[in-house]
């Protein structure tokens, strides 16, 4: 069990039978008042975002979450082109595919290549009695990711304002703000979490 001063980001947590990732957590006092912890929490079944404020007397199960490793194949688009699911498939078995929709995966996926491993999330729900082994109910991506430039705008001659930024397309079809010098074919290090470029890894 944690106190409600441990619930902090990227720690797992069940609420109401479900598990929740911490998405950000901030403590503070209300003037006299006992200190609270207001956070912003993702379901991990079903992708929904809720603010949760807990008090000092709470005490919050901490989920119990595990890693395995499967293999990203493809993105699937519904009929007006959206990505709405992420197919995977275990690593030892390609025949073995299974769908995760976008919305439980969150943001960071948009800088998952094709054919690229993943840690997978294991969940083992206390209240499902059929006996089944864990259920994933998502993936974590590393913090920072290298990806290749497969569109970028020249950029505008005489422009070479320090800090300019132009926005480029990567090889997951995400398109995010770089440096002005960046060019197509280059491979860039992104920040899976914040979706920032870091840094030209080549060219």
């Amino acid at each position: 069990m944690l106190s409600y001063n441990e619930v902090k980001e990227r720690r797992y947590i069940v609420l109401d039978g479900d598990p929740y990732e911490v998405l950000s957590s901030h403590v503070f006092r209300k003037q006299q008042r006992k200190p609270v912890n207001q956070t912003k929490l993702r379901n991990l079944i079903t992708g929904s975002v809720r603010a949760e404020t807990f008090h000092s007397a709470d005490k919050i199960e901490m989920a119990e979450i595990d890693r395995g490793k499967v293999k990203f194949l493809f993105k699937k688009p519904d009929r007006q082109n959206h990505i709405t699911e992420y197919w995977f498939c275990a690593i030892d078995d390609a025949s073995n595919r299974f769908p995760i929709d976008e919305k439980v995966l969150g943001d960071s996926v948009k800088y998952m290549k094709e054919n690229s491993e993943v840690d997978s999330l294991l969940f083992d729900d206390p209240a499902d009695k059929s006996g089944e082994a864990k259920k994933i109910i998502g993936v974590k991506m590393p913090i920072k990711v290298e990806l290749k430039v497969t569109d970028a705008p020249p950029a505008v001659k005489g422009n070479t304002t320090s800090g300019a930024n132009k926005q480029i397309t990567l090889e997951t079809g995400v398109v995010i703000n770089t440096p002005i010098f960046i060019n197509e074919g280059d491979v860039v290090r992104v920040n899976t979490e914040t979706g920032e470029y870091v840094e030209r890894v080549s060219q």
